[in-house]
């Protein structure tokens, strides 16, 4: 079956290059040019991956990506015309996966929808894989890599592909410290990915919110300044 890929910028030579790109490795691709016509695309759920552009004429992407996080757990790549990190930083705190500053290369987002697309089916799938264990556990945290479920003492946490990866692999090295080269490599497996820390940063600040966990006394994950990262 083709994934489908949402696409929403009103930049319209933009968006009809990544339609292009997108069609060529045999992806459907639902195109807007402004978030109000994308909605009832949206709300039927039936979408695999999204691309969303900060700067949009009526809502902005990062309302939209906080609107879909709301109901959806598929990958959100967003698209930025600006390099401040606060634009990074605020959208992967309200749930994006990946962002991409313009002008970029079309490749490159179609590497990084194929990478988001490998791990969103990786751990929504059902199957057991051999190796794999289907639980993995650390006091009242319990994760299920076979349901890609999280449940915190009972409770579950709903996590976006991104942060299901990332507690993944620390959970599979529980005790250990995970450097965050590691982490880059475990998670995303592509090479573009700088060494900059703060992509990841921000998802372990997600992560810690939503376990109900502080970085000053952490119950589950813990810094290990100038390293990374350890259950």
């Amino acid at each position: 079956m083709c994934e489908k890929i949402l696409v929403i910028d009103d930049e319209k030579d933009i968006a009809n290059l990544l339609e292009v790109y997108l069609q060529n490795e045999n992806y459907i691709v639902y195109k807007y040019y402004c978030a109000k016509d994308a909605i009832p695309c949206i709300e039927k759920g039936d979408i695999d991956l999204a691309i969303l552009d900060i700067m949009l004429p009526d809502i902005n992407g990062f309302s939209l990506c906080q609107r879909i996080r709301e109901k959806y757990t598929y990958p959100i790549i967003m698209l930025t015309a600006k390099i401040e990190e606060t634009d990074k930083i605020t959208g992967l705190t309200l749930g994006a996966d990946d962002y991409v500053t313009k002008p970029f290369r079309p490749l490159e987002v179609v590497a990084r929808v194929k990478a988001q697309l490998r791990r969103y089916k990786k751990y929504s799938s059902v199957t057991s894989e051999e190796g794999i264990k289907p639980e993995l556990s650390y006091n009242k945290l319990r994760l299920n890599v076979q349901t890609h479920e999280c449940l915190l003492d009972g409770e579950n946490v709903s996590l976006t592909p991104t942060e299901f990866s990332i507690l993944n692999v620390l959970l599979e090295n529980a005790g250990t410290v995970v450097s965050i080269e590691y982490l880059f490599h475990a998670v995303w497996k592509e090479e573009y990915y700088s060494k900059n820390s703060s992509t990841i940063t921000v998802h372990i600040r997600h992560l810690r919110e939503k376990l109900k966990d502080t970085s000053d006394t952490p119950k589950y994950i813990k810094t290990i300044w100038g390293v990374g990262y350890k259950i």
